[in-house]
């Protein structure tokens, strides 16, 4: 009976045994087929994309995130037949959209907002969201601008937002946070910043600027690993309040160039601060990229590349970058855009549609 009983205890753990060793095994055998899906759906998600539109010198920038939500910045200018607004429809479609969700208005110059109207008649827009009231004079082409905005709103009922520094806006997505609007700027400084900014020095914020580009509504947007930062025409002063004595924004990945490389935005404080490793400058061939703002984007100590969509006159050789960092060479234009596509692990490409060649960026370390 001993023996008996002692044999059929050990058949029992011989089972359980073999059990957990087939278990084991079949664990084993997952694990690969688990990582292999699990890079699948890495190489398989859908990335944001950015096209910056050419409206010569003015700024149209369509973002469209892995969910398919649409934001543009800007449309451009009027007139011209349409020329704006059709380079935009073009690159929505290229983006594979049919309507725009969202319209994001800086401020209210004519080579930010100016095309509303005639794009309003090409493509289904969505919400606008804007800074709120137009600031200068009543008989100023602004005003005039913002008349034309009010007209379009109330004659296709769409909904507007008005945001303030720190608001958060509806897109799916990616994260974009308000950090200026109205000539005001976040208090506090976002995740990422809040170290002392050393480019300040004993500098002032200096001359208040009382046009409507210190009202420009600037955004910070993250998509997982990349920050992106694009503050419209915002100026130097306003700069000040975001950078110094601290830092309130941290490192970027990407910078859309402010004021579209003019003189009175993209101070040595700003680019310091933020130290992108790669810039856009939504330039013309004779607006914007001035030496002066040039020179500090290209001096900002992290800085990989800087691409343009014009090359500018007044840079002349010694302040454009190579021509394959250039989507214009030559005025006039066929219009060439460039386009980013990020992936979420911080990687993203630039395309030139001029060249048709793209350059490819790790993830920062």
């Amino acid at each position: 009976m001993m023996n008996n009983s002692y044999s059929r205890a050990v058949l029992r753990y011989v089972k359980r045994a073999a059990i957990l060793i087939t278990a084991f095994c079949g664990l084993l055998c997952l694990l690969p087929h688990s990582a292999a899906l699990a890079s699948a759906a890495a190489l398989n998600a859908k990335p944001l994309q950015i096209f910056f539109v050419d409206v010569e010198g003015g700024q149209a920038t369509l973002f469209v995130t892995p969910e398919g939500n649409s934001l543009l910045i800007d449309t451009g200018w009027a007139g011209y037949d349409g020329r704006d607004a059709d380079r935009i429809v073009q690159a929505a479609k290229l983006a594979g959209i049919s309507k725009i969700d969202f319209v994001l208005l800086t401020h209210y110059h004519q080579d930010h907002a100016g095309g509303v109207t005639q794009l309003a008649a090409k493509i289904p827009l969505g919400t606008f969201l804007d800074h709120g009231e137009n600031r200068e004079a009543a008989d100023s082409a602004s005003q005039q601008m913002f008349r034309d905005y009010q007209t379009l709103l109330a004659k296709e009922n769409h909904k507007r937002i008005i945001v303030k520094p720190g608001d958060v806006l509806p897109l799916k997505g990616i994260q974009a946070t308000v950090v200026s609007a109205d000539g005001a700027v976040i208090d506090k400084p976002l995740p990422g910043g809040g170290t002392e900014n050393s480019a300040c020095g004993n500098t002032g914020p200096g001359p208040a600027d009382e046009t409507e580009n210190a009202r420009s509504l600037g955004v910070l947007f993250v998509f997982d690993k990349l920050r992106i930062l694009d503050l419209g025409d915002l100026t130097s002063d306003k700069e000040g309040l975001l950078m110094c004595p601290v830092n309130k924004l941290g490192k970027m990945d990407i910078l859309v160039v402010s004021h579209h490389g003019s003189l009175t935005s993209s101070s040595p404080q700003l680019l310091d601060g933020i130290a992108p490793r790669v810039a856009i400058m939504d330039n013309g061939a004779t607006k914007g990229g001035a030496p002066i703002s040039w020179d500090t984007v290209k001096k900002s100590p992290r800085l990989e590349d800087l691409w343009q969509l014009h090359f500018s006159n007044e840079g002349g050789v010694a302040h454009n970058a190579p021509d394959s960092f250039i989507a214009n060479i030559t005025d006039p234009d066929a219009g060439h855009y460039l386009k980013l596509t990020a992936s979420p692990d911080g990687s993203f490409d630039v395309y030139n549609a001029r060249t048709q060649a793209t350059k490819h960026y790790a993830p920062a370390q």
